[in-house]
């Protein structure tokens, strides 16, 4: 469960009775749009229909079982939270806003590159500085996923930027494989991999390219800077490395 600070309230008003629901706002986005995957007992507050949340008030048994057909809670949060409204306040609202614009900032810093710059990331630190320049206003009731288009359209007239992939081929010496290749190969997508005579390990991994910095630190960190890496283009073969 979520504590009561990190939750809003679902209401809905129906047969002349009122219910109402603790839970977490996102999941509560999520659920209304038909979206939620993931435990319901993980994103409510109170496993319990009010009608009156803030003073603990309960609509009575009858008033569920007609509007609802069940008594039971599980049953009954998401059908108020589909059904009914989603109450948010003033202070809840900026707190999702902001919430909602770090999000999109480390995704975008994860994605995104400059062109300009050899496809280097951009830190996230200029990924904020260029979004305050823009008019873009994250919404705090939509997801990020489908704020970043918006997002990448207000921030090209300020710096150069682009989603792109990158896909690098690394080495690692037989000291350092066995342990080593089991956390390169879960950094992104293994696209190869090959074993070699002397013991040595090769894989291709694919990752959004703005993680290439991560993905260096922890290549030199699991083969103490002994690994060889390299950027590989659609023409490379890994049989070549």
């Amino acid at each position: 469960m979520i504590s009561l600070d990190e939750a809003v309230t679902a209401r809905l008003e129906s047969h002349g009775e009122r219910f109402e629901v603790l839970v977490d706002p996102d999941a509560a986005l999520a659920i209304s749009r038909g979206e939620f995957e993931g435990d319901l007992e993980d994103v409510i507050a109170a496993e319990d229909v009010f009608e009156d949340a803030s003073r603990g008030d309960r609509p009575p048994e009858n008033a569920l079982e007609e509007v609802f057909g069940t008594t039971d809670p599980l049953e009954i949060i998401p059908e108020v939270i589909k059904r009914g409204e989603i109450q948010i306040t003033a202070e809840q609202r900026r707190e999702m806003q902001e919430q909602k614009r770090k999000q999109l900032i480390t995704h975008i810093a994860r994605n995104a590159v400059n062109p300009q710059m050899d496809d280097a990331p951009h830190p996230p630190e200029r990924i904020e500085s260029a979004l305050e320049e823009t008019d873009f206003r994250v919404d705090a009731m939509e997801p990020v996923e489908s704020q970043v288009d918006d997002a990448l359209d207000a921030l090209r007239p300020v710096i150069p930027i682009r989603f792109d992939t990158v896909t690098v081929a690394v080495q690692l010496p037989a000291d350092y494989a066995g342990s080593g290749q089991a956390k390169v190969r879960e950094f992104g997508d293994l696209d190869r991999e090959e074993w070699q005579p002397d013991g040595s390990w090769i894989g291709v991994i694919e990752f959004p390219a703005g993680l290439q910095n991560d993905f260096y630190d922890l290549v030199n960190e699991v083969s103490s800077g002994e690994a060889e890496i390299k950027i590989l283009e659609d023409e490379d073969d890994i049989s070549t490395r």
